[in-house]
């Protein structure tokens, strides 16, 4: 197969062919002649080394063959006109990572204004448990994180500020408690997500830190701590997009806040992002 060459224009030209039915009529649907039409499929025929249409003097049909590479020519041309969406939608779609909990309690307000001020720019969130939100593995344009992504690839703005939360079994003594201490935390377990949550060991003295475990789903990261096993460390948006009954949050008093950013490719900025930035930082500041 080495040296095979196969282009878009001769998979084209083989698609309408069958859907046609006639190489005149695939002529017309491509804007060339029939004898262009033969000709890019003799070319397909032969850098394929087999046959794909019979034709007879009443219609054209696929050899055992032609319908394989049909089929295969339908999904690789979808897959190509998706490219150019994606290529080309820049300016009329914007997707905006996350990896636990979004923008908390400021989602719905975030989609709404968006769209409110923003109607010519689709919104859409992702939700990518990855360390830059999805942002570095390309399912998304901008990314909420909450701790700097730490790569020269990436620039960042901090939009606000949340407030550092602990979560407890409900059942646990110190969810009677309207707040906790990190001193009152250290000698527990502390689940984490290492690759994007915001609480590590450091938060504590050296001699005072927690045992930890480790953990990459929010769900699992809930169900683990109702056992009462466990604690966690989120800031409050998760507790605004995950209450689970079992699991209750409280302030911790002595933490320092955990700041959300927005993160955005260095050399290839979304068109919106100040937008976005803007309406953000609005919305935190009014929170």
């Amino acid at each position: 197969m080495d040296g095979v060459q196969v282009e878009l224009r001769q998979l084209r030209c083989l698609v309408a062919i069958v859907d046609e039915g006639t190489f005149t009529d695939a002529g017309i649907a491509l804007g060339v002649s029939q004898a262009a039409v033969s000709r890019t499929l003799a070319s397909l025929e032969r850098g394929l080394g087999t046959r794909l249409l019979r034709r007879t003097s009443r219609e054209v049909t696929p050899t055992p063959a032609g319908l394989r590479v049909v089929a295969h020519a339908r999904r690789v041309l979808a897959e190509v006109d998706d490219l150019v969406r994606e290529a080309t939608s820049g300016h009329t779609r914007l997707r905006v990572g996350y990896a636990w909990a979004a923008l908390g309690r400021h989602t719905l307000a975030f989609q709404r204004r968006w769209d409110d001020t923003h109607p010519e720019t689709e919104l859409r969130l992702v939700r990518a448990n990855s360390a830059t939100a999805g942002l570095a593995e390309g399912g998304c344009d901008l990314a909420v994180v909450r701790r700097d992504p730490g790569d020269q690839r990436f620039d960042s703005a901090i939009v606000g500020l949340e407030r550092r939360l602990c979560a407890l079994a409900a059942d646990d003594p110190l969810a009677r408690r309207r707040s906790v201490r990190l001193a009152e935390l250290g000698g527990r377990t502390l689940l984490v997500d290492r690759r994007t949550g915001t609480t590590t060991p450091e938060l504590w003295p050296p001699d005072a830190r927690p045992a930890v475990e480790e953990i990459h789903d929010v769900d699992d990261w809930l169900t683990v701590i109702a056992t009462g096993r466990c604690i966690g460390m989120t800031a409050e948006s998760t507790a605004n997009r995950y209450p689970r009954p079992g699991v209750v949050y409280r302030p911790v008093r002595d933490a320092e806040p955990v700041a959300v950013r927005l993160a955005w490719w260095r050399d290839d900025p979304h068109p919106a992002t100040q937008a976005v930035i803007e309406v953000l930082t609005e919305l935190y500041r009014q929170g």
